[in-house]
């Protein structure tokens, strides 16, 4: 064991600094037995720093390294098992308790007491050591002794009082000593003569020691009778302390009886103060005056020092009644009586003020006949702001009856409405019907004096009568305009312009009536029934929400999500109650637009204008509104009747049926929609709603280009490419003049059109002046195609110069002039007068004629070289043909 400690001692501790006190062979108890060492070590170094350090033998070698490391100041207990019998097992308690098994009993007997000398001398930390007995902690050398020589070295007391015995020598010891050896010269050869005279000296010291001992016996006599004295001195101060803290008890006494006095009188005081803010708040909170007592029962609501008394004195009966009580304020009599007057004075304000509020409603509802007769003369709603102007007298105390009164205040909200809704259904009604009159009354006095069952034989007449429309010949047309021009200083499209500007205004004005009368009730009842101001709980018009549905509770939503719902609620009560009060508008609207419709359908463009306009307006003011609801559904209305009327034009265009015995020319649903794009161009200048014009041009011009290719197909005295190219350009030139930015695809599409047909009327038309000619270029041409060379077409049978001279003589100037002469007059005949396309058509001609002899002589020049066949008449000739006969016509 020596070995292995010095081993440890070696290679282990002092590299760290750490000197090795005790050593004790372990394994741990109930495992396989894998030894190991405990060891306690103290560092060299200041602090000291005590350990208990396990050291494990390598597997891979002889030598020893430190397993883990416990700190002696951790350990709480030390558990021998047993204190009177050997056993080799003890229990260490750290921050776990750690079983171990020692090689033997006397190195655990050793260990245990290394463990209790280092914790005594360096902690003193109490760590409890457990069935340990007493004489191995108490009488340390004896069990030392008992333990065998073999082993006495692994034991740690004999360093450890090696180390306690050991002091070393001090600087004047040291000096002292050399100074007695010099003296004594053989000190260092003779030990034994030193240490003699060492002893004599000592006998000498001691000797006067005694000596001096006895001579100050005297003074030791004196000392004692001092010392008696003194502690007869003492009993006498002793006796008088005591009499003076008996004083100081009754002293004492008192001025406890006196701080507790004291202590009463502050806890009195306190509570005498707290009494007082207690009263103070009941007084200052739930008092009410007099007056404003007498205000609530006996208060003038008609007068405005009455009314506002009124407010002052509800409002402070509502804040006496919201105060917030105290605990225990509600078990006091006074406060209870206080409440229950409170309760009454409500109760009986808002009775009166609901009876004094309903006989205002009822009033007003039946004393409106004499300014409605008079502003339905006029064609205007009656004013009602000086009904406002006084109840908004009454909003604050509304807002009172609202937050006290539920039940009164939905009460209140009803009768208004009920009311109210009647003498607007009254006012309303009056109001369109005088409307009606006087859109009814401008279409029957046209239709008198000019005796038309519609707006005009076009299409812009009512639907019934459009039905039977037929396209006539231009000739018929005029014989038809003059007439009608003949029946009145006023034509019928003049007719149609002043019954539409006259209708556009009388919609307007009933839509600039109804608009403020809407927005200043909405204002009116937002503001007298404080609506959108604070959170609600149950709408006036609508049942409670916050019964239990199937037994289950209703969710709880968080505040803001509250707020946001009280805030929607309320503007949903508002169109509620707007709803109720003006719920014949919508009809009247309808009805109103259904006859303007019947009127005229080309009314609803003037409608969708104003309507566009007038919604526009009303959601830019408030999106939500009452208004701004009601005039988009009409709207959806009025945006139905113009499709509606869009689309019977295209049927009108469909069911067109032509004459077969007169010319075609501009067709009747080309120039009805050349009036209705100048017409809508007109109303539509400055309006928000121009999309849904650009959708109905769309399928109006579409329509059109379908069904003037139909009629052109059908027609049968004037030739396709006629009507297809008069009537294409007409409509580019509607398109082109208005300018519809919408339309520009159209408009290029018509211009292509009316040049194709245009080209192709030219060429099929002057194939018949030279039909002979024509036909034999053809020959040749075909032949060349065939592969025959130009120079030897003059050989073959058919086409030799022979009968190229032949069928020129055919064609002599004379001859050719005629033939033109006739193809003018036939052309004069196709063409209508409306387009003046004659002109045109003719100069197109003359080019194309020019094109033709230009490409006769060109055949000629290449297939008859050198022949000298030329044509009996020049280009030149042709010009003055040209020329002579379009002025001769």
């Amino acid at each position: 064991m020596t070995a292995i400690k010095h081993a440890l001692q070696r290679d282990i501790f002092t590299p760290n600094d750490e000197r090795l006190l005790g050593i004790v062979n372990v394994c741990k108890a109930g495992k396989k037995k894998k030894n190991c060492f405990l060891c306690a070590t103290v560092s060299t170094e200041r602090p000291v720093q005590v350990k208990v350090v396990k050291v494990k033998k390598s597997d891979k070698g002889d030598f020893y390294k430190r397993q883990q490391t416990w700190e002696l100041r951790d350990l709480t207990e030390v558990d021998a098992k047993d204190a009177s019998k050997e056993n080799p097992e003890f229990d260490l308690h750290f921050e776990k308790v750690y079983r171990w098994l020692a090689s033997s009993t006397a190195e655990k007997n050793s260990f245990i007491s290394c463990i209790w000398k280092l914790n005594q001398r360096y902690l003193r930390k109490k760590v409890e050591f457990v069935n340990v007995s007493s004489q191995l902690l108490e009488e340390l050398p004896k069990a030392e002794e008992s333990v065998p020589s073999g082993e006495s070295q692994s034991v740690a007391g004999g360093d450890e009082d090696a180390l306690d015995d050991y002091q070393e020598l001090s600087t004047r010891e040291e000096q002292d000593i050399e100074g007695m050896m010099e003296m004594c010269e053989y000190a260092i050869s003779n030990a034994e003569a030193f240490a003699e005279q060492l002893s004599r000296e000592l006998q000498v010291l001691d000797g006067a020691n005694i000596q001096s001992i006895m001579a100050s016996e005297k003074q030791v006599n004196i000392l004692m009778q001092l010392l008696d004295e003194a502690l007869g001195e003492v009993d006498t101060i002793e006796g008088k302390l005591s009499s003076y803290e008996e004083m100081l008890q009754s002293v004492k006494e008192q001025m406890d009886q006196i701080s507790q006095s004291n202590r009463l009188i502050q806890i009195s005081n306190t509570n005498n103060v707290k009494l007082l803010d207690e009263i103070q708040f009941l007084v200052n909170y739930m008092d009410l005056s007099k007056g404003h007592i007498r205000a609530l029962q006996e208060g003038d609501l008609t007068s405005p020092k009455g009314i506002e008394a009124c407010i002052n004195a509800s409002e402070a009966l509502l804040q006496c009644m919201n105060v917030a009580l105290r605990p225990g304020h509600d078990k006091l009599m006074a406060v209870t009586q206080q409440q229950l007057l409170f309760a009454e004075l409500r109760d009986t304000f808002a009775r009166r003020l609901t009876n004094h509020l309903n006989n205002v409603f009822v009033h007003q509802g039946h004393d409106q006949s004499s300014t409605l007769v008079q502003h339905t003369a006029e064609m205007s709603l009656p004013k009602h702001s000086p009904l406002h102007r006084d109840l908004l007298r009454y909003a604050k105390l509304m807002e009172w009856l609202k937050n006290t009164h539920r039940e009164k205040y939905e009460g209140l909200s009803r009768t208004y409405v009920d009311y109210m809704s009647r003498l607007y259904e009254r006012e309303i009604k009056d109001f369109f019907e005088v409307a009606k009159v006087k859109m009814a009354g401008t279409s029957k006095e046209a239709k008198g004096k000019f005796g038309l069952h519609g707006s005009s034989g076009k299409l812009t007449g009512s639907t019934s009568s459009l039905n039977k429309l037929t396209v006539q010949g231009s000739n018929s047309r005029r014989s038809q305009s003059s007439s009608l021009l003949d029946m009145g200083n006023m034509s019928a499209s003049d007719l149609d312009v002043a019954d539409r500007t006259k209708f556009d205004k009388i919609f307007e004005q009933v839509l600039s009536e109804l608009e403020p009368l809407c927005l200043a009730e909405q204002d009116f009842i937002s503001k007298f029934f404080k609506l959108q101001q604070h959170p609600i709980v149950t709408p006036p018009l609508a049942q409670p929400e916050t019964e239990e549905v199937d037994g289950s509770t209703p969710s709880k939503m968080p505040p803001q999500a509250e707020h946001r719902h009280s805030m929607s609620s309320e503007k949903d009560i508002v169109r509620l109650m707007m709803n109720k009060i003006f719920q014949s508008i919508e009809t009247e609207l309808n009805s109103l637009i259904a006859l303007g419709d019947k009127i005229d359908s080309f009314n609803s463009l003037y409608m969708l204008v104003k309507m566009s306009h007038h919604v526009w307006t009303a959601e830019n003011v408030d999106p939500a509104s009452y208004l701004s609801t009601t005039l988009g559904n009409v709207l959806v209305t009025v945006k139905r009747n113009f499709d509606k009327c869009i689309s019977g034009q295209i049927r009108q265009m469909e069911e067109v049926k032509i004459s077969k015995k007169s010319k075609v020319g501009i067709l009747l649903f080309v120039t009805a929609f050349e009036e209705f794009a100048e017409l809508a161009e007109t109303i539509f200048r400055n309006a928000e709603r121009r999309g849904d014009l650009d959708k109905a041009y769309v399928k109006l011009i579409r329509a059109v280009f379908m069904n003037v290719e139909k009629v052109a197909n059908e027609s049968q005295k004037t030739p396709r490419d006629v009507v297809m190219m008069e009537n294409f350009h007409h409509i580019f030139s509607t398109l082109s003049r208005l300018k519809i930015s919408c339309l520009d695809a159209e408009r290029r599409e018509a211009k292509h059109k009316y040049t194709d047909h245009l080209q192709s009327y030219v060429i099929n038309s002057l194939g018949q002046p030279l039909e002979k000619l024509n036909h034999f270029f053809e020959g040749v041409e075909a032949r060349v195609a065939q592969g025959v060379r130009e120079e030897e077409v003059s050989y073959q049978l058919a086409f030799n110069k022979q009968e190229l001279r032949k069928v020129i003589k055919e064609y002599p100037g004379k001859e050719v002039k005629k033939g033109l002469d006739n193809l003018y007059k036939k052309v004069d005949k196709h063409l209508c007068e409306e387009e003046s396309l004659l002109q045109v058509v003719w100069h197109s001609m003359q080019d194309e004629f020019i094109r033709q002899y230009k490409h006769f002589e060109d055949l000629i020049g290449r297939c008859y070289p050198g022949s000298g066949i030329t044509m009996d008449f020049t280009i030149q000739d042709m010009l003055e043909y040209f020329s002579s006969i379009a002025q001769s016509h």
